[in-house]
C-alpha cells in the first residue's frame, strides 16, 4: 500500500483495536432492554465521578441510553473511575504479542487524555469515542492529526511522524532500527502533505490532502457501524 491511506489505514486499524480494548473493559457492550428501560436513571457515582449526564449529552453525539450503557460497563471494570496508562498499555499489548505496542499505546493514550492528567476518565472515553464514531469527517481527521502531532505544537514535523512510524513498526514486530522503511514512509507522507515545502504539515494542509484522497476518506467510514 502506498502513501494513499497507509498511515490513515494504520490509524483506523489501531483505533478499531482500541475499540476492542474498550470491549475488554466492558465499556462497549450492546445496549440491552434493561439499559434503556428506565430513562430517568442517572450516571452512578465513582471515586472519580464523571460529568453529569446532561453535560455529556451536550458534549457528545450519544443518546442518553447509550451513555448510561457505556458508563455501566466502564464502572464495572474501572470502579475508581480512572484508567492509568500502565493498565491501558498492558491491555492494548495483548493484541500484539509479537511486537512492542508500548510506544503506540502511549500516543493513543495521550490522544484520549484530553486534560493531560495521566489518566483516562469516563468523559475522556465518551468524548473521544463520540468524535471517532459519530463525528464529521473533519473532526475525525482533526483527531488523527492531533495523534500525529506528538509534541502538541500544532503541526506535524518529520520527527513527530518518524516517532509514529517507528512505533507502528515496533507494534507489528518489525523493529525499525537498522532499516530505512519508517523514514521512507515519512518522506512519502511529507511529499503528499507538506504543500508549501516548509518542513512541517499544518492541519489545513493535512485536511486538504486527505479530502482529495478517496482512499483516505473511505477509511473514515469504518467507524460508522461500531456502536
Amino acid at each position: 500500500m502506498g502513501i494513499q491511506g497507509m498511515e490513515l489505514c494504520a490509524v483506523a486499524v489501531v483505533i478499531l483495536l482500541f475499540i476492542a480494548v474498550l470491549k475488554q473493559f466492558g465499556i462497549l457492550e450492546p445496549i440491552s432492554a434493561e439499559d434503556s428501560s428506565d430513562p430517568d436513571v442517572e450516571l452512578p457515582t465513582a471515586r472519580h465521578p464523571p460529568e453529569g449526564l446532561e453535560q455529556l449529552l451536550a458534549r457528545t453525539k450519544f443518546t442518553k441510553s447509550e451513555l448510561q450503557s457505556l458508563y455501566r460497563g466502564f464502572k464495572n471494570e474501572c470502579p475508581s473511575g480512572l484508567v492509568d496508562e500502565e493498565t491501558f498499555t498492558l491491555i492494548y499489548s495483548r493484541f500484539f504479542p509479537r511486537g512492542d505496542a508500548s510506544s503506540y499505546a502511549h500516543f493513543l493514550f495521550d490522544a484520549f487524555d484530553a486534560d493531560r492528567n495521566g489518566a483516562l476518565c469516563f468523559q475522556d472515553f465518551a468524548v473521544g469515542l463520540s468524535v471517532l464514531l459519530r463525528g464529521t469527517e473533519q473532526q475525525k481527521l482533526r483527531w488523527t492529526f492531533d495523534l500525529y502531532d506528538v509534541n502538541k505544537d500544532g503541526c506535524i514535523s518529520k520527527e513527530d511522524m518518524l516517532e509514529i512510524m517507528k512505533s507502528i513498526y515496533a507494534m507489528m514486530g518489525q523493529p525499525a532500527a537498522g532499516h530505512s522503511a519508517p523514514a521512507q514512509h515519512v518522506e512519502l507522507f511529507f511529499q503528499k502533505m507538506d504543500r508549501n515545502g516548509d518542513g512541517v504539515v499544518t492541519f489545513e494542509e493535512f485536511l486538504a490532502a486527505c479530502q482529495e484522497d478517496k482512499d483516505i476518506m473511505s477509511s473514515m467510514q469504518i467507524f460508522h457501524s461500531v456502536l
